[in-house]
């Protein structure tokens, strides 16, 4: 397995993407190599410094970066040599078989997109989070977090699958308890989206549809997979993430809590396109990037990308 990440991407790289990289190198499998895309004088430096002698670790030089600011698609299209636009190539190309970055998400949308391509017969891809179960050491899987603000019920509905799929084949829970976000349990609850949503899933043999799920349930173990549009979903990212903090403002000591930091998952995955693709957190330590390469390994160990495309095949 080859996989890609990006030096540059990120508000510390490329110290902590290499800091993270060499974590990652002794931990990965045997066949796995790292491939690393960025200002080959930079990386090299911090790897001579820290004495890194792996043989699991490639350089792409790529010194050119698309800023947090910039627009994602100019940048995109004007920085053929950055490291999110060579590593997408190389992806395209086939060589690396995934690509990961904590970089500019904006530009890792435009690649994905643009360059990868939607898989055919999904309307939208998706990005997805692990919500930790309160009585339990297991996720919930959550979709959409943040890509798709507004929504259609036959997207939410094709969500339900990706979800499925990626609980499945990520998380190895065999039949997937699916569930609508909603504000009640009832059928006829919530807005006409949702009304319409849970129209097309009750009736569904794609997947384990078991009804709505109310907000304060999220920790439970009700779901192992929750639906809902962008917007919501990225409320609950963001209130996912706050929670972790308010833990340590608090002094409060609990595993639990552990299960909300972001540096313990690595990245977000994005469902639905071509190939394994995952945007990390801009401010990612390097405890983060190693995490963000093991998921990234995962992924495609996992085959989740063909699996998806042979459950959409028309």
């Amino acid at each position: 397995m080859r996989i890609g990440i990006d030096g540059m991407g990120g508000d510390f790289a490329p110290e902590n993407v290499v800091m993270g990289v060499i974590q990652a190198s002794g931990v990965v499998s045997s066949d796995s190599t790292i491939v690393l895309y960025g200002d080959q004088a930079q990386i090299e430096s911090i790897l001579e410094r820290e004495k890194f002698s792996g043989n699991n670790v490639e350089i792409v030089n790529a010194p050119s970066v698309i800023e947090m600011g910039e627009h994602p698609a100019k940048a995109f299209q004007q920085k053929q040599d950055s490291s999110i636009t060579v590593g997408f190539k190389h992806l395209y190309a086939g060589k690396i078989d995934a690509f990961a970055s904590a970089g500019s998400t904006g530009a890792m949308m435009v690649g994905a997109v643009s360059v990868i391509k939607v898989i055919q017969g999904i309307i939208r891809p998706s990005l997805v989070m692990s919500v930790p179960k309160l009585d339990s050491d297991r996720y919930t899987t959550l979709l959409d977090v943040g890509l798709n603000s507004d929504c259609k019920p036959d997207v939410l509905y094709q969500y339900g699958l990706l979800g499925s799929l990626y609980a499945q084949n990520y998380y190895s829970i065999e039949e997937p308890r699916v569930r609508l976000l909603n504000i009640g349990a009832e059928e006829k609850k919530g807005n006409l989206l949702t009304q319409a949503t849970y129209a097309l899933m009750k009736e569904t043999k794609d997947f384990n549809f078991c009804g709505n799920i109310e907000g304060h349930e999220l920790y439970s173990d009700k779901a192992d997979v929750i639906v809902c549009d962008g917007f919501t979903g990225n409320i609950v990212l963001k209130q996912v993430e706050a929670m972790y903090g308010i833990s340590k403002k608090l002094g409060i000591d609990h595993t639990f809590f552990e299960y909300f930091n972001y540096e313990n998952h690595g990245g977000t995955p994005v469902l639905g396109v071509e190939a394994p693709i995952v945007i990390g957190h801009g401010a990612s330590s390097a405890k983060a990037i190693k995490n963000m390469v093991l998921q990234t390994e995962k992924l495609i160990s996992s085959q989740l990308t063909a699996k998806i495309k042979k459950a959409f095949e028309l």
